[in-house]
């Protein structure tokens, strides 16, 4: 009996009290794979569960956390085992001779009291030996975006016509912590070039790219019970710098124009005032009277001084002199 649930990605929480591989993990047919897993909260069960593109998720292995003998699920009995520590709470997968169908995404998994949690899964593809009747995909090695640009990343592949109503492609995204997720294209376009031979295209649109969208895109192609992998194409997203350094280049242009005009404006305001003094400029205040002791009339008249270029060149410390004139007048008696 072959416990399944339905298809699509594990629905329960996804924990960081879980450590297991991630990424995609190569092998080649007949050769051996083990899958690690350990675990860090308290569990009472620890699980192993296999999911194939496109497929269900499937329990291999079940087991109480101080036990360390796994209970296996018959599909699962013969080539998979699983190898435990319950004091260092370890839960590896060995799956020995490995076959093309071997290929899956595997999930390390604990049942806690308040519900299953899963790890976030490593994706396994066993790789068959080269012919000339493999399929080949090809796709781009790398694509730049902004945030908020979109994109149709593209696939191409070139496959025998014979297993075409077999076969189904995939994109498997490894984002920077490793995981690997499943998405399915958007759109496909294929073409007959040769009586037995099938080209295909395949798009996955991203669009409103964002920084959660960068990672390895794989295009996966299931045929003829193979599964064969592109080189993968690397999403980057480019967060330019140059808006903020001219913004900064901008508001310190205004500072240094503002600093630049106030100097200016002192600078003449004091050219100005040294220029009065250089002419020898001097107020004329008004004409003053007093009068003398014997009873004349005193009239007091500052004269204005102008100083030549000449005098100017003599020194500057020479002291300013004041010289008034006064005039006597005498009282005149008339009979």
């Amino acid at each position: 009996m072959l416990f399944c649930a339905g298809q699509g990605q594990p629905n329960a929480t996804r924990t960081l009290g879980i450590v297991q591989d991630t990424g995609i993990i190569r092998a080649e047919i007949g050769k051996n794979v083990t899958l690690h897993c350990f675990c860090q909260n308290d569990v009472t069960h620890i699980s192993w569960y296999q999911q194939s593109l496109g497929g269900e998720l499937c329990l291999i292995s079940t087991r109480m956390k101080q036990i360390t003998v796994a209970e296996m699920s018959p599909a699962f009995q013969k080539r998979f085992h699983v190898l435990a520590h319950a004091r260092e709470c370890s839960n590896h997968l060995t799956i020995t001779d490995l076959q093309a169908s071997d290929s899956a995404t595997y999930f390390c998994a604990v049942l806690e009291f308040n519900g299953i949690e899963f790890g976030p899964g490593a994706f396994l593809h066993v790789r068959a030996s080269l012919s000339d009747t493999q399929p080949v995909v090809h796709q781009p090695v790398v694509e730049q975006l902004r945030p908020g640009d979109s994109l149709n990343l593209s696939c191409t592949v070139d496959a025998e016509s014979q297993c075409a109503s077999e076969q189904s492609l995939y994109w498997i995204k490894q984002g920077a912590a490793g995981a690997a997720e499943l998405t399915f294209p958007s759109a496909e376009q294929c073409t007959t070039e040769k009586p037995h031979k099938r080209n295909c295209t395949f798009n996955l649109e991203i669009h409103s790219a964002s920084a959660s969208d960068a990672g390895m895109y794989y295009c996966a192609l299931a045929s003829c019970g193979e599964i064969v992998f592109g080189n993968g194409t690397r999403v980057e997203i480019i967060v330019l710098a140059f808006p903020v350094l001219l913004c900064c280049l901008s508001v310190a242009f205004v500072l240094s124009m503002n600093v630049l005009l106030i100097t200016a404006v002192k600078t003449y305001k004091l050219r100005k005032r040294l220029c009065s003094v250089c002419k020898g400029a001097v107020s004329h205040p008004t004409r003053s009277a007093a009068i003398s002791q014997d009873g004349h009339a005193l009239y007091y008249l500052p004269l204005s001084v102008k100083r030549n270029n000449d005098l100017h060149r003599q020194g500057n410390n020479m002291e300013t002199a004041c010289v008034y004139s006064r005039v006597k007048r005498k009282k005149v008696r008339t009979e």
